[in-house]
């Protein structure tokens, strides 16, 4: 099932299913007044279901959870296309994961249904919305039963509306990275719910560098297998890889595709010894070698030819990424490629991907970024020129840094114990074009 009916669903079941359920709770409030609950919280149910790229921005919130009521006492609420990542940060028990699936209409609703029940069961005393105003969120956090619900509230903005169901309800700060956002979800657990608006505290000093991700050696062995073999020899480095495809999510993040053939060809042209790679999903693979056969001979294909866990292995071994604002620009933030994220509708500055080695381009056009949490990240862009406006020739350029300073470093010895990376920045640079 694609976004967009997701997205319908929630508009059409959401609404009614809201505002009933806020009346509900309105007639109830008189026999249990609001007031902040007494004693800790034993169990917290984290509900993020959509975007694993988002959910990497998510980790420090999620090991804050861990540090307030253990790992085995921590819960993730997630359709299940999106369930990989977690298991890759290793955060919590994979058991901990409560999958939604999303193939067909009604095996959602069921799932819905079934996952409320087990989170009633399990004794989840504790709710935190991570959705920017997802009616679905909102109604699973009220099933729960949970006396602590938090997550993010309209108050007097004009935004999307889901009732009134949680305990906690926080103000949505849109200047905010999403990653301090989430973890200030967390942390209103601990806040007294009669303060309007929440969360009445700094924002805390926390590095939400995501954490790195290490492949075994047979893993990178096996990798090294299946480019040699698309390859047809044996590949080495420089690697360059390009990302096309944003998915069906935000189809107005794409970066033209003749773009992409523009920069493919420049590359090779002024570093004939780079292998050029083209990533993707097994949906995008025909689309990838169409845009591969345009840029020239000898450019892999590796859309449907490898796991996910295996694209981060990829990552783990490619020196440059070049991709449209979507999941890879933050899988790749978890370890040492060099990624350049390609951003319009939406703003790095709330986005963008997190370490040391992301860099982020933009146009700042008057109307960019128009994707928000208040518009349900829907914008009703036509002609998406944001995108449109990024030159070829200004990623051509990073890219080419990048390349270089790869061989200075080569040439460059470091005594034992010294690193290169010096002020690792929180957030990704990010360049604007004028």
């Amino acid at each position: 099932m694609n976004a967009n009916t997701i997205r319908r669903l929630d508009a059409w079941l959401g609404k009614p299913m809201c505002l009933g359920l806020t009346v509900l709770r309105k007639l109830i409030a008189p026999l249990a007044p609001l007031r902040k609950p007494a004693g800790p919280v034993r169990k917290i149910l984290l509900l993020k279901m959509i975007e694993q790229g988002a959910t990497v921005a998510a980790y420090r919130a999620i090991a804050r959870a861990v540090e307030k009521v253990g790992r085995d006492n921590v819960y993730f609420w997630v359709f299940d296309q999106n369930r990989f990542i977690l298991d890759l940060l290793d955060v919590i028990p994979r058991e901990n994961v409560l999958e939604i699936r999303t193939r067909k209409p009604l095996l959602l609703l069921w799932d819905l249904l079934a996952t409320a029940r087990k989170a009633r069961r399990l004794g989840i005393d504790a709710t935190v919305d991570m959705e920017f105003f997802s009616r679905a969120s909102a109604i699973l956090a009220f099933l729960t039963g949970a006396r602590r619900r938090v997550g993010l509230h309209t108050f007097t903005s004009e935004g999307p509306y889901r009732g009134d169901l949680l305990t906690h309800r926080v103000s949505h700060n849109p200047y905010l990275h999403v990653a301090a956002s989430y973890y200030l979800l967390v942390e209103a657990l601990d806040a007294d719910p009669r303060e309007v608006p929440l969360i009445k505290a700094p924002v805390p000093d926390v590095d939400f560098t995501p954490p790195r991700f290490v492949a075994t050696p047979r893993e990178t062995a096996k990798v090294r297998s299946i480019l040699d073999r698309l390859a047809g020899r044996p590949v080495e480095r420089p690697i360059v890889l390009l990302n096309p495809n944003a998915g069906d999510l935000l189809p107005l993040r794409r970066w033209p595709t003749e773009n992409f053939i523009s920069l493919g060809r420049r590359i090779l042209a002024e570093h004939p010894a780079v292998t050029l790679a083209l990533t993707g999903a097994p949906g995008e693979a025909d689309g990838a070698r169409e845009i591969a056969r345009q840029i020239g001979p000898n450019v892999l294909t590796l859309a449907g030819e490898t796991t996910l866990r295996e694209l981060f292995v990829i990552y783990t071994m490619a020196d440059v990424l070049v991709t449209n604002d979507s999941g890879p620009g933050h899988f790749s933030s978890m370890t040492d490629i060099t990624s350049i994220v390609l951003f319009g509708p939406e703003t790095p500055a709330v986005f963008g991907p997190l370490g040391p080695h992301s860099h982020t381009l933009r146009t700042d056009l008057a109307c960019s970024p128009c994707v928000n949490a208040f518009n349900h990240r829907f914008s009703p862009c036509n002609n998406n020129v944001c995108m449109q406006r990024i030159d070829p020739d200004a990623v051509y350029r990073l890219v080419d840094d990048k390349l270089s300073h790869r061989t200075r470093l080569k040439l460059t010895v470091l005594p034992p114990g010294r690193s290169d990376r010096q002020n690792v920045p929180d957030v990704a640079d990010s360049v604007a074009i004028r």
